[in-house]
């Protein structure tokens, strides 16, 4: 993602986010995000991430973070023990979507979840015309260094949370440099949705 579409991504989170709130970050990277919910949100902040590298930024940053992998699970956090968890760029690198998911559902009140939309319209072309693997701002590694598992699209997320019960309660849809409108599954060069999970017991 580019880093203009990066900043949008999370003036959009930001504005889901309300201030004071406690958020988890899975797959935080080098906690780029999480610090601006700390400046601008005044959030209470934790992230989740594998990599060593991104974890010492993150402490340079003075956040706290825990090194894990998502794909293990949640077990040591109680139910809902966050306002919000995040899934913001990772979704598509997890190898067990619906056991991270219902992790993520589990412990956070609401749930955030960010991709790139592999059904953009430049990945369409250079696929069915080029014959070639998309290279893109939201998809920006060469077939062979991708860290991309999954490649999903805004519809498919769609049917999954219908299909798996999840209600969504807001989506919204970025271009390069502004929010996308029409077409989303066309236009839009990356989703977020905000997600909330089914009651205990239900």
């Amino acid at each position: 993602m580019n880093r203009d579409a990066k900043r949008l991504d999370y003036q959009v989170i930001g504005r889901i986010i309300e201030s004071g709130s406690s958020v988890l970050d899975l797959g935080c990277g080098s906690g780029d995000l999480l610090l601006f919910l700390v400046r601008e949100k005044k959030a209470r902040v934790q992230g989740i991430e594998l990599n060593d590298d991104a974890i010492h930024q993150c402490v340079e940053k003075g956040l706290s973070v825990f090194h894990g992998d998502i794909d293990s699970g949640l077990s040591y956090y109680p139910d809902k023990s966050f306002d919000y968890v995040i899934l913001n760029q990772s979704l598509q690198e997890v190898k067990g979507v619906d056991f991270v998911i219902l992790e993520a559902l589990r412990v956070g009140r609401r749930v955030i979840v960010g991709f790139p939309n592999f059904a953009h319209w430049e990945a369409r072309f250079s696929l069915g015309f080029l014959g070639r693997a998309p290279v893109s701002p939201s998809l920006p590694h060469a077939w062979n260094k991708t860290p991309n598992l999954r490649f999903l699209s805004v519809w498919d997320f769609r049917d999954y949370c219908r299909n798996e019960s999840i209600k969504i309660l807001e989506a919204r849809y970025l271009g390069k440099r502004r929010p996308v409108y029409f077409l989303p599954n066309l236009f839009a060069t990356n989703a977020l949705f905000l997600l909330e999970g089914r009651p205990p017991g239900s």
